[in-house]
């Protein structure tokens, strides 16, 4: 009877081994919060989506091609989401502590780039700093940073 529970806890109910996240994995979360960025504020403006566009190019190294694919795959994974955790539970297993502190400024360089910080584009910083466990003192000095620009 004991080896019954214990192969169905073992089976069913421990927990499983992780799954390698790939490079790939980690782009398309980030570009879907960058694109969720974009959209708190409910008025997309180009200049948001080409800070988007230049910045996935630079920081995950993608050509022109993949920049747009990657944004497009983002864009759906976006809309099919129902919360953020599926997009930091995923940045949290692969980036590291400064990797994850990039995001944040890139949050926040989305948020700026129309030149008005909306309250919804904040606590959308904050709640994403909050998942990938930012220090408050970080967050707050991500974004002193941006907003000295």
């Amino acid at each position: 009877m004991l080896n019954q529970i214990k192969s169905f806890f073992d089976q069913h109910i421990a927990p499983r081994e992780s799954v390698q996240v790939t490079d790939a994995d980690l782009h398309l979360a980030c570009a879907a919060l960058l694109i969720e960025m974009m959209h708190m504020d409910d008025a997309v403006r180009p200049e948001e989506n080409a800070v988007i566009l230049c910045r996935i190019k630079e920081h995950f190294e993608l050509s022109d091609d993949a920049a747009n694919t990657l944004m497009v795959l983002a864009a759906a994974q976006r809309t099919q989401a129902t919360d953020y955790y599926q997009f930091t539970s995923l940045i949290n297993r692969g980036f590291s502590y400064t990797q994850k502190i990039t995001l944040i400024q890139l949050l926040w360089e989305v948020a700026f780039s129309d030149g008005e910080l909306d309250i919804y584009e904040e606590h959308l910083v904050r709640k994403i700093a909050d998942l990938l466990h930012i220090s408050h003192m970080d967050f707050i000095k991500t974004k002193h940073q941006e907003d000295s620009r």
